[in-house]
Protein backbone atom coordinates (compact mmCIF):
# COMPACT_ATOMS: atom_id res chain seq x y z
CA UNK A 1 0.00 0.00 0.00
CA UNK A 2 0.88 3.66 -0.34
CA UNK A 3 0.37 5.38 3.01
CA UNK A 4 0.62 9.02 4.07
CA UNK A 5 0.84 10.22 7.68
CA UNK A 6 0.01 13.78 8.72
CA UNK A 7 0.12 15.44 12.14
CA UNK A 8 3.70 14.98 13.34
CA UNK A 9 5.98 18.02 13.59
CA UNK A 10 9.32 16.31 13.05
CA UNK A 11 10.44 12.74 12.51
CA UNK A 12 12.92 11.62 13.62
CA UNK A 13 12.62 13.38 16.97
CA UNK A 14 11.15 13.04 20.46
CA UNK A 15 9.21 16.31 20.44
CA UNK A 16 6.16 14.45 21.72
CA UNK A 17 4.32 11.15 21.84
CA UNK A 18 2.92 11.63 18.34
CA UNK A 19 6.39 11.86 16.82
CA UNK A 20 7.59 8.72 18.64
CA UNK A 21 4.48 6.75 17.65
CA UNK A 22 4.53 7.85 14.00
CA UNK A 23 8.17 6.85 13.57
CA UNK A 24 7.64 3.50 15.28
CA UNK A 25 4.66 2.65 13.05
CA UNK A 26 6.04 4.02 9.78
CA UNK A 27 9.38 2.23 10.02
CA UNK A 28 7.71 -1.10 10.73
CA UNK A 29 5.23 -0.65 7.90
CA UNK A 30 8.08 0.13 5.50
CA UNK A 31 9.83 -3.08 6.59
CA UNK A 32 6.69 -4.96 5.57
CA UNK A 33 7.01 -3.60 2.02
CA UNK A 34 4.62 -0.64 2.16
CA UNK A 35 5.48 2.82 0.83
CA UNK A 36 5.06 5.30 3.68
CA UNK A 37 5.44 9.08 3.37
CA UNK A 38 5.49 11.35 6.41
CA UNK A 39 4.49 15.00 5.96
CA UNK A 40 6.39 16.80 8.71
CA UNK A 41 4.87 20.19 9.54
CA UNK A 42 7.56 22.39 11.07
CA UNK A 43 7.41 26.01 12.13
CA UNK A 44 9.75 28.40 10.41
CA UNK A 45 10.90 31.79 11.59
CA UNK A 46 13.17 32.80 8.71
CA UNK A 47 12.56 33.08 5.01
CA UNK A 48 13.36 29.81 3.30
CA UNK A 49 11.85 27.36 0.83
CA UNK A 50 8.49 26.12 2.07
CA UNK A 51 8.87 22.67 0.56
CA UNK A 52 12.01 20.59 0.70
CA UNK A 53 12.87 17.72 -1.58
CA UNK A 54 11.56 14.36 -0.40
CA UNK A 55 14.19 12.39 1.49
CA UNK A 56 14.42 8.88 2.85
CA UNK A 57 14.90 7.79 6.45
CA UNK A 58 14.94 4.14 7.59
CA UNK A 59 12.92 3.10 4.55
CA UNK A 60 10.34 5.88 5.02
CA UNK A 61 9.91 8.94 2.76
CA UNK A 62 9.77 12.33 4.49
CA UNK A 63 8.45 15.63 3.12
CA UNK A 64 9.18 18.77 5.17
CA UNK A 65 6.52 21.49 5.16
CA UNK A 66 7.42 24.87 6.62
CA UNK A 67 4.60 26.83 8.24
CA UNK A 68 4.55 30.33 9.77
CA UNK A 69 5.33 30.41 13.47
CA UNK A 70 1.92 31.65 14.64
CA UNK A 71 0.67 30.18 17.88
CA UNK A 72 -2.70 28.53 17.39
CA UNK A 73 -2.54 28.70 13.58
CA UNK A 74 0.64 26.79 12.70
CA UNK A 75 -0.99 23.37 13.15
CA UNK A 76 -3.98 24.37 10.99
CA UNK A 77 -1.80 25.71 8.18
CA UNK A 78 0.52 22.71 8.34
CA UNK A 79 -2.20 20.08 8.19
CA UNK A 80 -3.96 21.96 5.34
CA UNK A 81 -0.73 22.20 3.30
CA UNK A 82 0.15 18.57 3.99
CA UNK A 83 -3.30 17.37 2.95
CA UNK A 84 -3.28 19.37 -0.29
CA UNK A 85 0.12 17.89 -1.14
CA UNK A 86 -0.97 14.36 -0.28
CA UNK A 87 -4.27 14.32 -2.19
CA UNK A 88 -2.74 13.82 -5.67
CA UNK A 89 -0.16 11.35 -4.33
CA UNK A 90 -2.11 8.19 -5.15
CA UNK A 91 -2.29 7.04 -1.54
CA UNK A 92 -4.42 4.10 -0.48
CA UNK A 93 -4.75 5.58 2.99
CA UNK A 94 -4.13 8.95 4.64
CA UNK A 95 -3.59 8.63 8.39
CA UNK A 96 -4.05 11.75 10.53
CA UNK A 97 -2.45 11.85 13.97
CA UNK A 98 -4.13 14.20 16.45
CA UNK A 99 -7.43 16.02 16.65
CA UNK A 100 -6.20 19.24 15.03
CA UNK A 101 -4.96 17.65 11.78
CA UNK A 102 -8.17 15.57 11.64
CA UNK A 103 -10.07 18.76 10.75
CA UNK A 104 -8.86 18.12 7.19
CA UNK A 105 -10.25 14.57 7.01
CA UNK A 106 -13.14 15.72 4.80
CA UNK A 107 -10.79 16.43 1.88
CA UNK A 108 -9.49 12.88 1.26
CA UNK A 109 -12.97 11.55 2.09
CA UNK A 110 -14.43 13.64 -0.76
CA UNK A 111 -11.96 12.00 -3.16
CA UNK A 112 -12.69 8.48 -1.93
CA UNK A 113 -9.31 8.01 -0.21
CA UNK A 114 -9.46 5.80 2.84
CA UNK A 115 -8.99 7.99 5.91
CA UNK A 116 -7.87 6.96 9.41
CA UNK A 117 -7.51 9.23 12.46
CA UNK A 118 -5.61 8.42 15.64
CA UNK A 119 -6.78 10.48 18.61
CA UNK A 120 -3.69 10.66 20.82
CA UNK A 121 -5.64 12.55 23.48
CA UNK A 122 -8.47 15.04 23.90
CA UNK A 123 -6.22 17.91 22.93
CA UNK A 124 -8.85 20.64 23.25
CA UNK A 125 -8.77 20.10 27.02
CA UNK A 126 -5.14 21.18 27.33
CA UNK A 127 -4.78 24.44 29.23
CA UNK A 128 -2.01 25.86 27.02
CA UNK A 129 -4.42 26.54 24.15
CA UNK A 130 -6.40 29.76 23.70
CA UNK A 131 -10.09 29.91 22.82
CA UNK A 132 -9.63 29.68 19.05
CA UNK A 133 -7.16 26.80 19.22
CA UNK A 134 -9.40 24.86 21.62
CA UNK A 135 -12.39 25.46 19.35
CA UNK A 136 -10.44 24.33 16.30
CA UNK A 137 -9.28 21.15 18.03
CA UNK A 138 -12.88 20.37 18.95
CA UNK A 139 -13.84 20.81 15.28
CA UNK A 140 -11.12 18.32 14.40
CA UNK A 141 -12.67 15.86 16.82
CA UNK A 142 -16.08 16.31 15.19
CA UNK A 143 -14.55 16.04 11.72
CA UNK A 144 -12.93 12.72 12.65
CA UNK A 145 -16.29 11.37 13.81
CA UNK A 146 -18.02 12.46 10.63
CA UNK A 147 -15.48 11.73 7.91
CA UNK A 148 -12.88 9.19 9.07
CA UNK A 149 -13.36 5.61 7.94
CA UNK A 150 -11.75 4.47 11.18
CA UNK A 151 -10.85 6.22 14.44
CA UNK A 152 -8.08 4.79 16.60
CA UNK A 153 -8.01 5.64 20.31
CA UNK A 154 -5.33 4.73 22.82
CA UNK A 155 -7.35 4.02 25.95
CA UNK A 156 -10.72 2.70 27.08
CA UNK A 157 -11.56 6.04 28.70
CA UNK A 158 -11.29 7.88 25.36
CA UNK A 159 -13.14 5.06 23.62
CA UNK A 160 -16.04 5.51 26.04
CA UNK A 161 -15.93 9.28 25.52
CA UNK A 162 -16.46 8.98 21.76
CA UNK A 163 -19.25 6.46 22.21
CA UNK A 164 -21.07 8.55 24.83
CA UNK A 165 -20.50 11.95 23.20
CA UNK A 166 -20.93 11.10 19.51
CA UNK A 167 -22.26 7.56 19.38
CA UNK A 168 -19.17 6.75 17.33
CA UNK A 169 -17.50 3.35 17.48
CA UNK A 170 -13.72 3.47 17.66
CA UNK A 171 -10.91 0.93 17.64
CA UNK A 172 -8.57 0.80 20.62
CA UNK A 173 -4.95 0.26 19.59
CA UNK A 174 -2.51 1.40 22.29
CA UNK A 175 0.94 2.86 21.85
CA UNK A 176 3.83 0.45 22.15
CA UNK A 177 7.34 0.03 23.42
CA UNK A 178 10.33 -2.24 23.01
CA UNK A 179 12.51 -4.00 25.54
CA UNK A 180 15.52 -1.72 26.07
CA UNK A 181 19.08 -2.32 27.20
CA UNK A 182 19.78 -0.74 30.58
CA UNK A 183 22.71 1.68 30.78
CA UNK A 184 25.16 2.56 33.51
CA UNK A 185 25.20 6.24 34.61
CA UNK A 186 27.95 7.86 32.57
CA UNK A 187 26.69 10.91 30.69
CA UNK A 188 24.17 11.87 33.38
CA UNK A 189 27.04 12.13 35.85
CA UNK A 190 27.55 15.65 34.52
CA UNK A 191 24.37 16.59 36.39
CA UNK A 192 25.65 14.93 39.55
CA UNK A 193 23.27 11.98 39.12
CA UNK A 194 24.00 8.42 40.21
CA UNK A 195 22.04 5.18 40.26
CA UNK A 196 18.96 5.32 42.53
CA UNK A 197 19.85 8.86 43.51
CA UNK A 198 16.91 10.66 41.89
CA UNK A 199 13.20 10.68 41.12
CA UNK A 200 12.47 11.20 37.42
CA UNK A 201 9.77 13.09 35.57
CA UNK A 202 10.19 12.96 31.79
CA UNK A 203 7.90 14.76 29.37
CA UNK A 204 6.78 18.17 28.20
CA UNK A 205 6.73 20.87 30.87
CA UNK A 206 3.11 21.97 30.53
CA UNK A 207 0.43 22.65 33.17
CA UNK A 208 -1.74 19.57 32.55
CA UNK A 209 1.20 17.28 33.35
CA UNK A 210 0.84 18.19 37.06
CA UNK A 211 4.44 19.36 37.37
CA UNK A 212 3.64 22.21 39.75
CA UNK A 213 1.92 19.72 42.05
CA UNK A 214 4.95 17.39 41.82
CA UNK A 215 7.48 20.11 42.65
CA UNK A 216 5.53 21.45 45.62
CA UNK A 217 4.92 17.92 46.92
CA UNK A 218 8.60 17.02 46.57
CA UNK A 219 9.70 20.12 48.48
CA UNK A 220 7.91 18.65 51.52
CA UNK A 221 9.69 15.27 51.27
CA UNK A 222 12.61 14.54 53.58
CA UNK A 223 15.16 12.86 51.33
CA UNK A 224 18.60 13.41 49.86
CA UNK A 225 17.40 12.17 46.49
CA UNK A 226 17.00 14.68 43.69
CA UNK A 227 13.97 15.44 41.56
CA UNK A 228 14.86 15.52 37.86
CA UNK A 229 12.49 17.37 35.51
CA UNK A 230 13.58 16.21 32.05
CA UNK A 231 11.73 17.91 29.22
CA UNK A 232 11.23 21.16 27.36
CA UNK A 233 8.48 23.74 27.24
CA UNK A 234 5.79 23.47 24.55
CA UNK A 235 4.28 26.89 23.85
CA UNK A 236 4.56 27.34 27.63
CA UNK A 237 7.74 29.34 28.19
CA UNK A 238 6.24 31.39 31.03
CA UNK A 239 5.04 28.24 32.80
CA UNK A 240 8.47 26.62 32.44
CA UNK A 241 10.14 29.68 33.97
CA UNK A 242 7.57 29.74 36.77
CA UNK A 243 8.35 26.12 37.64
CA UNK A 244 12.07 26.89 37.72
CA UNK A 245 11.38 29.82 40.04
CA UNK A 246 9.23 27.65 42.34
CA UNK A 247 12.12 25.21 42.82
CA UNK A 248 14.96 27.72 42.87
CA UNK A 249 15.51 27.60 46.62
CA UNK A 250 15.91 23.80 46.71
CA UNK A 251 19.13 22.49 45.10
CA UNK A 252 17.61 18.99 44.95
CA UNK A 253 15.39 19.98 41.99
CA UNK A 254 17.12 19.78 38.62
CA UNK A 255 15.80 20.89 35.21
CA UNK A 256 17.75 19.18 32.42
CA UNK A 257 15.82 20.50 29.44
CA UNK A 258 15.14 18.20 26.48
CA UNK A 259 16.98 14.85 26.54
CA UNK A 260 17.36 12.06 23.99
CA UNK A 261 19.69 9.23 23.02
CA UNK A 262 22.10 7.85 25.61
CA UNK A 263 21.15 10.48 28.21
CA UNK A 264 17.51 9.43 27.96
CA UNK A 265 18.38 5.74 28.29
CA UNK A 266 20.58 6.45 31.31
CA UNK A 267 17.91 8.53 33.05
CA UNK A 268 15.36 5.71 32.75
CA UNK A 269 17.89 3.00 33.62
CA UNK A 270 19.11 4.54 36.88
CA UNK A 271 16.20 6.41 38.47
CA UNK A 272 14.98 5.37 41.91
CA UNK A 273 11.42 5.82 40.73
CA UNK A 274 9.57 7.45 37.86
CA UNK A 275 6.73 9.89 38.61
CA UNK A 276 3.98 10.97 36.21
CA UNK A 277 1.53 13.34 37.97
CA UNK A 278 -0.57 14.15 34.88
CA UNK A 279 -4.12 15.42 35.07
CA UNK A 280 -4.71 14.76 31.34
CA UNK A 281 -3.26 12.08 29.04
CA UNK A 282 -4.08 10.18 25.89
CA UNK A 283 -1.73 7.29 26.50
CA UNK A 284 1.55 8.27 28.17
CA UNK A 285 4.45 6.94 26.11
CA UNK A 286 6.90 8.00 28.80
CA UNK A 287 5.09 5.73 31.28
CA UNK A 288 5.31 2.81 28.84
CA UNK A 289 9.01 3.49 28.40
CA UNK A 290 9.62 3.75 32.15
CA UNK A 291 7.86 0.42 32.71
CA UNK A 292 9.86 -1.18 29.90
CA UNK A 293 13.03 -0.26 31.85
CA UNK A 294 11.58 -1.92 34.95
CA UNK A 295 11.16 1.37 36.84
CA UNK A 296 8.99 1.70 39.91
CA UNK A 297 6.29 4.11 38.72
CA UNK A 298 4.22 6.55 40.80
CA UNK A 299 1.32 8.01 38.81
CA UNK A 300 -1.87 9.99 39.19
CA UNK A 301 -4.95 7.79 39.21
CA UNK A 302 -6.45 9.06 35.94
CA UNK A 303 -7.82 6.09 33.93
CA UNK A 304 -5.19 6.43 31.20
CA UNK A 305 -2.35 5.95 33.70
CA UNK A 306 -4.08 3.34 35.85
CA UNK A 307 -4.86 1.26 32.76
CA UNK A 308 -1.20 1.07 31.73
CA UNK A 309 0.20 0.72 35.24
CA UNK A 310 -2.03 -2.13 36.41
CA UNK A 311 -0.43 -3.68 39.47
CA UNK A 312 3.05 -2.58 38.41
CA UNK A 313 3.34 0.59 40.48
CA UNK A 314 1.69 3.06 42.86
CA UNK A 315 -1.17 5.53 42.28
CA UNK A 316 -2.01 8.76 44.09
CA UNK A 317 -5.15 10.89 43.98
CA UNK A 318 -4.99 13.20 40.95
CA UNK A 319 -4.33 16.79 41.94
CA UNK A 320 -3.72 15.99 45.63
CA UNK A 321 -0.38 17.45 46.71
CA UNK A 322 -0.78 15.90 50.16
CA UNK A 323 -1.32 12.37 48.80
CA UNK A 324 1.53 12.73 46.32
CA UNK A 325 3.91 13.98 49.02
CA UNK A 326 2.89 11.14 51.31
CA UNK A 327 3.45 8.50 48.62
CA UNK A 328 6.81 10.00 47.68
CA UNK A 329 7.93 9.96 51.31
CA UNK A 330 6.75 6.38 51.76
CA UNK A 331 8.64 5.16 48.71
CA UNK A 332 11.80 7.07 49.65
CA UNK A 333 11.70 5.57 53.15
CA UNK A 334 10.89 1.99 52.11
CA UNK A 335 13.13 0.69 49.37
CA UNK A 336 11.46 -2.74 49.57
CA UNK A 337 8.28 -1.21 48.11
CA UNK A 338 10.25 0.15 45.17
CA UNK A 339 11.98 -3.20 44.58
CA UNK A 340 8.66 -5.04 44.69
CA UNK A 341 7.20 -2.74 42.05
CA UNK A 342 10.24 -3.22 39.82
CA UNK A 343 9.85 -6.99 39.95
CA UNK A 344 6.24 -6.87 38.77
CA UNK A 345 7.24 -5.92 35.20
CA UNK A 346 6.83 -9.12 33.19
CA UNK A 347 6.66 -10.48 29.64
CA UNK A 348 2.89 -9.95 29.53
CA UNK A 349 3.54 -6.19 29.56
CA UNK A 350 5.75 -6.38 26.44
CA UNK A 351 3.27 -8.66 24.66
CA UNK A 352 0.46 -6.17 25.33
CA UNK A 353 2.41 -3.12 24.13
CA UNK A 354 4.45 -4.58 21.26
CA UNK A 355 5.02 -2.16 18.37
CA UNK A 356 5.21 -5.04 15.87
CA UNK A 357 1.74 -6.26 16.78
CA UNK A 358 0.42 -2.69 16.87
CA UNK A 359 1.74 -2.01 13.36
CA UNK A 360 -0.04 -5.13 12.07
CA UNK A 361 -3.32 -4.10 13.72
CA UNK A 362 -3.07 -0.65 12.15
CA UNK A 363 -2.40 -2.08 8.69
CA UNK A 364 -5.53 -4.21 8.99
CA UNK A 365 -7.55 -1.02 9.52
CA UNK A 366 -5.97 0.52 6.44
CA UNK A 367 -7.10 -2.44 4.36
CA UNK A 368 -10.63 -2.11 5.70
Amino acid sequence: MKIAMIGQKKVPSRLGGIEVAVEALAVRMARRGHEVTLYNCRRQTKKKKILRKRRRYRGVFIREIGVPDIRGLSAFLGSLAATLLALPGGYDCIHYHGEGPAAMAFLPKMLGIRTVVTVHGLDWQRSKWGKFASWYLKQGEKSACRFADEIIVLSRAVQEYFLDRYGRQTVMIPNGTTKPEKRTPRQIARWGLEKDGYILYLGRVVPEKGIENLIRAFLEVRTEKKLVIAGSQSDTKKFYEAMQAAAREDPRVLFTGFVAGDELDELYSNCYLYCLPSELEGMPLSLLEAMSYGCCCLCSDIPECAEVLGSGGVLFRTGSREDLSRKLQQLCDHRELVEAARERADEAFFARYDWEKIADQTLLLYRG
